[in-house]
């Protein structure tokens, strides 16, 4: 069994144009994306141990806050598989992806609705 380290971003606000109802393709919505990326790791990590040991958390911010400018996502889902294929693709120890995303605008009393996504890597 490999050795695996999960890095986490959590609560990113990201503006993003998506939806299916009339009044949500027109300008973007806030989501708010947390990311869990599991990466195969060094046996060790000593404290002299150089960033390319691991993985920047800049790559997985990244990863969720550039999205395609003038893209319209119907799905929220169509969003995260979009983070996770950016995920697998700029870097091969990626193992596994899960994206939690949540809808901001549709909640009426502070509620969190939304997706959890995992991918693995194919």
């Amino acid at each position: 069994m490999n050795d695996t380290l999960e890095l986490q971003v959590r609560d990113l606000e990201v503006n993003v144009l998506t939806g299916i109802y009339s009044e949500e393709t027109h300008l973007p919505q806030p989501l708010r994306i947390s990311l869990f990326v599991t990466i195969d790791c060094a046996e060790r990590f000593a404290p002299d141990t150089p960033l390319a040991a691991s993985k920047s958390y800049i790559d997985l911010k990244h990863a969720a806050t550039a999205l395609p400018q003038g893209v319209h996502f119907t799905l929220i889902e169509a969003v995260a598989d979009h983070i996770a294929e950016t995920l697998f693709v700029g870097d091969a120890r990626v193992r596994r992806v899960r994206i939690d995303i949540v809808k901001l605008a549709i909640a009426e009393a502070g509620e969190s609705i939304g997706i959890s996504m995992v991918r693995h890597r194919p």
